[in-house]
């Protein structure tokens, strides 16, 4: 029993890590690109590098724990997640966060892990209550009214900014990967899958590396965070992430998850210079507490129990 308490513990800790290491992804992208006003590395630099450094180390893991190649139906899935975690949500953010500061690019992704559960119930077939379907549209309306209002104040009128839909789009690229990554994790193994899936994509990541390399000279705080991005961000984070989802229960430490929002806009403080927006924190907490409800409603409601004495009677 103390064992299992150990584990638990141990899972929640580890699971607060992987957070606080993927909610820095964000200023450290901004970073790593920099601004329309003052770019630094290229966003497509910044998406295939970080993946080619990740699948470099990932290689070396797979060799080091003689790790056993995917089955032949798992490759569909993995190379599902490549598209999503590896190219999709990294170039998406990276595009965006040229435009947004990071602390607005925090309310959108705020959304991910309803956004997740809803490519869940359309990939997986499965059913999910009324109300959850009521707490996505409310998140996502928060959304749309956090951007606009952000557009208005950066002087673009009544609309969206372009990059709050490429933020969108990340997290849509997110989802699909996390839940075709999750349909392989229980029989290839949590930490293997997201190296299968960096090395998968080093064909094709580590030659455009080395053909995207700078000409320009860049400033050092730009190849801290593409450094970052690419060992915590892409690597270090998941198996961080996926070891306490072992040990300390998928449903119990997902909800640590709700921290990264909060712990994005924190960090871009000292890293970015950006100040701690109220406006930006309440709609942020609005956010996550649609997050909050629809987790709970993201199930089919429990069958109702049959009061004791009144079970059926069998035929005989």
């Amino acid at each position: 029993m103390k064992l299992a308490i150990k584990d638990e513990t141990l899972g929640m800790w580890l699971g607060v890590v992987g957070v606080a290491l993927f909610a820095i992804t964000l200023p450290m992208t901004r970073l790593a690109t920099g601004t329309q006003d003052a770019p630094q590395l290229s966003p497509w630099f910044v998406t295939l590098g970080r993946a080619a450094l990740a699948g470099v180390l990932s290689a070396i893991f797979l060799l080091v724990t003689r790790s056993p190649r995917p089955a032949a139906h798992q490759w569909k899935p993995l190379g599902m997640a490549v598209l999503g975690n590896c190219i999709g949500f990294p170039l998406l953010l990276a595009f965006a966060l040229r435009v947004v500061t990071a602390s607005h690019a925090a309310v959108v992704t705020a959304l991910l892990p309803l956004v997740t559960a809803a490519v869940a119930a359309w990939v997986l077939h499965q059913r999910a209550r009324l109300g959850f379907w009521l707490c996505a549209i409310a998140g996502s309306l928060l959304v749309v009214v956090f951007s606009v209002l952000r557009a208005q104040q950066s002087g673009h009128g009544f609309g969206f900014e372009w990059a709050d839909l490429l933020l969108v789009g990340a997290v849509i690229a997110a989802s699909v990967g996390y839940i075709y990554g999750a349909q392989v994790t229980p029989s290839l193994g949590a930490e293997r899958v997201i190296c299968w899936v960096c090395v998968m994509a080093l064909p094709v990541t580590l030659p455009a590396t080395i053909a995207l390399w700078p000409q320009q000279p860049v400033a050092a705080s730009a190849w801290v965070g593409f450094t970052y991005v690419g060992m915590f961000s892409m690597w270090i984070g998941f198996f961080a992430w996926y070891r306490g989802l072992a040990l300390g229960g998928a449903l119990r430490v997902s909800q640590t998850q709700l921290l990264q929002p909060f712990l994005s806009i924190l960090a871009s403080i000292p890293l970015l210079g950006e100040p701690l927006d109220l406006v930006t924190l309440g709609f942020a907490a609005a956010v996550v507490a649609t997050v909050v409800a629809g987790k709970r409603l993201s199930q089919p409601a429990a069958p109702a129990a049959v009061p004791r004495g009144a079970e059926p009677q069998a035929r005989s």
